[in-house]
């Protein structure tokens, strides 16, 4: 065994612990950090495999930007993770059902990658040209129709997330800004003259109060 494949049997063994930990996990900011190693030991992969921009793009994107989000939000919300747990052994069975056959299809797509006895040669051309400029000719001559799916289906998922958070609430306060702009002073200041008032001082009534005694 070579120093590649026992590096890739300890990628391997530390991301399914990590992934299987991101589920288990008690604590929401545990699971997204275990999370991160799992990104991180997938990167390491994909350098085994010769995928440089893959593993940068993993890195850098997934862990540099989308989980300190992640992590961000966790922390701002303060998400009770019980009240979240509840029913979890109920719905145990049909998650199970559906992890289980989302593997097999994964299984039944990569199996033929498995097969191969050893990588396939490349020509002079794509040598010269490197990973990164040949997937993305791939990405944008083969795979450009799916590639604009995918854009359409990412923008539809943002412009539901505005407006789910833009819905108004009866039980939320908000302010508009134009009101707030256009706002006077005359509006929020009024001057009220006031008629002085002189109250009788104390002392002479405790002196002919004494004097009386």
């Amino acid at each position: 065994m070579d120093i590649t494949t026992a590096l890739f049997y300890v990628f391997s063994a530390v991301l399914l612990g990590a992934s299987f930990r991101v589920i288990t996990a008690r604590s929401t900011v545990h699971s997204a950090l275990f999370l991160i190693l799992a990104f991180f030991n997938a990167s390491c992969l994909w350098m085994l495999l010769k995928a440089e921009f893959l593993a940068i793009t993993l890195v850098l994107v997934y862990i540099g930007a989308v989980m300190v989000l992640f992590l961000f939000v966790v922390m701002m919300l303060d998400i009770n993770s019980d009240s979240v747990r509840q029913g979890f052994w109920k719905h145990m069975p049909l998650a199970g059902l559906v992890g289980a056959f989302i593997a097999l299809e994964m299984a039944a797509i990569l199996m033929g990658g498995f097969r191969l006895s050893e990588a396939p040669e490349l020509d002079a051309v794509a040598q010269k040209l490197g990973n990164t400029k040949m997937l993305g000719i791939a990405i944008y001559t083969q795979y450009l129709y799916p590639l604009q799916i995918a854009a359409v289906l990412l923008l539809v998922a943002i412009i539901a997330a505005i407006a789910l958070t833009l819905r108004r609430r009866k039980d939320s306060r908000y302010q508009d800004p134009s009101e707030q702009v256009k706002v006077k002073k005359a509006d929020r200041l009024r001057i009220v003259k006031v008629a002085a008032t002189v109250e009788a001082s104390a002392a002479p009534a405790a002196e002919q109060a004494q004097g009386g005694a």
